[in-house]
């Protein structure tokens, strides 16, 4: 296969951690990824997914099951998840119940994607967990709990999910390093790599995957889903202004100070030492007209072969990002519109 044909028929996938811009809210964060999956499900998205978040500043996503349900309501046919619930900070019989009660809502449209980082610090883990803070190791026994209260009761079994039992809702595994790729391969689940922010162990991962994957009723072959950042604009120019909102967001994270996603900017000043850093978090970021993205994507699509993109899109004006999604969509074939068409739906 062609590695254009390949992006073809890549489905694309979106990422959202509900940002607040400078200036901004919650309230309008969440109304911005309602109307971002509701157009995204007209653009052919296969999947919304919210990941969890804690103590950040500009980072609205926490109650990542009622923001999923707020999705949700909102849509009829796209799925909508977690990408993902971080498994640690919570009873698995407590997300049991709550993807239990989406599935029930949503019937066929829910995902539930897991991962053993805190998505967060120390201190929220802490008041998250209480005193008993471990650094993931317990993440298989609580995965393996998890599936149970999803799964069909047993004759032995005290504790129930209601809602939850039976409903096998589809369980992703999550991850920025081999741990969890080496988990999902020997439990024959699908994979995620988290290369929006941490794309240096990404091929080392997927080969871990494929190579350890053992074929299980849930899937006979390995289905791996890469994080991609992509901003895509009328011009290169525009794009890599875009940009800089970001650059911005990372360069604070590593200075410590994290905020609400900041303006774009002409200018940045920064040292040696945080531009390479900043780099490092934004190597598998593609900035650009939709004819430099289309070359960088179908190299990455070739070199990762992916089975699917989770595409993450920061911008700080929402019409940008929505035309952002727009452009790669008509990009990889989609939907049948024209980029003028889209340009005048989306005013």
């Amino acid at each position: 296969m062609s590695a254009s044909a390949r992006l073809t028929s890549t489905p694309l996938s979106i990422l959202d951690l509900a940002h607040v811009r400078q200036g901004g809210t919650p309230g309008e964060a969440f109304h911005n990824s309602r109307v971002l999956a509701q157009r995204a499900e007209s653009l052919n998205y296969k999947r919304f997914w919210l990941a969890e978040h804690h103590n950040i500043r500009g980072v609205a996503c926490s109650a990542t099951s009622v923001l999923i349900g707020h999705i949700a309501n909102a849509t009829s046919k796209i799925r909508v998840g977690a990408g993902g619930i971080m498994l640690p900070n919570h009873s698995p019989l407590a997300i049991a119940e709550q993807f239990g009660t989406l599935e029930s809502l949503f019937p066929g449209r829910i995902d539930l994607g897991v991962g053993r980082a805190p998505g967060g610090d120390s201190a929220a883990a802490r008041a998250l967990r209480g005193p008993l803070i471990t650094a993931g190791e317990d993440f298989p026994e609580l995965l393996e709990e998890l599936r149970r209260y999803l799964g069909k009761p047993q004759p032995s079994q005290r504790v129930h999910a209601q809602p939850g039992e039976d409903t096998n809702v589809p369980i992703y595994l999550l991850g920025s390093s081999d741990f969890s790729a080496r988990l999902a391969g020997e439990l024959g689940l699908p994979f995620a790599f988290a290369s929006h922010f941490q794309p240096g162990p990404l091929l080392p991962a997927l080969r871990i995957y494929r190579s350890s994957f053992r074929p299980s009723a849930v899937l006979e072959r390995p289905y791996a889903i890469v994080g991609v950042p992509i901003i895509m604009a009328d011009s290169d120019e525009q794009a890599q202004f875009l940009a800089t909102t970001p650059v911005q967001m990372f360069l604070n994270l590593i200075r410590g100070v994290p905020g609400p996603l900041p303006p774009p900017t002409k200018t940045l000043e920064w040292t040696s030492a945080e531009r390479d850093a900043v780099g490092a978090k934004l190597g598998a970021a593609i900035f650009g007209s939709p004819e430099r993205v289309v070359a960088r994507l179908n190299t990455f699509v070739e070199e990762t072969e992916a089975d699917e993109l989770i595409v993450v899109t920061n911008t700080y004006n929402f019409e940008d990002r929505l035309h952002s999604y727009e452009l790669l969509a008509n990009l990889a074939g989609k939907v049948q519109e024209t980029p003028q068409t889209v340009s005048a739906a989306r005013r």
